[in-house]
């Protein structure tokens, strides 16, 4: 999930006129809120992958007590994955 994700307001009409940016701010994790007026009529975000991130899950792990244990070099392999991780690369599935 990206924490700093820009919020952007847009009516329909400005969606309309240039879908692509509209599109391509929101792979880069901006979530879009398409209003009329007031009202809300939808809201465009980046879809979250499947499953839940690694470091969530050891830190469920920690938090419920768990007697897992990892070698050294195996739990420094996690850490450096996790501070190295970037976005999905979906452009292939255009």
């Amino acid at each position: 999930m990206i924490e700093d994700m820009a919020v952007l307001h847009m009516t329909e009409a400005e969606l309309a006129r240039d879908l692509h940016a509209a599109l391509e701010k929101v792979r880069q994790g901006a979530e879009i809120i398409v209003e009329e007026g007031y009202r809300t009529v939808a809201v465009i975000k980046p879809v979250q992958g499947p499953g839940r991130p690694l470091d969530e899950c050891i830190a469920l792990a920690k938090a419920h007590g768990s007697g897992a244990t990892l070698d050294e070099d195996f739990a420094q392999d996690l850490e450096e994955i996790i501070a190295q991780r970037r976005p999905l690369d979906t452009s292939a599935w255009d």
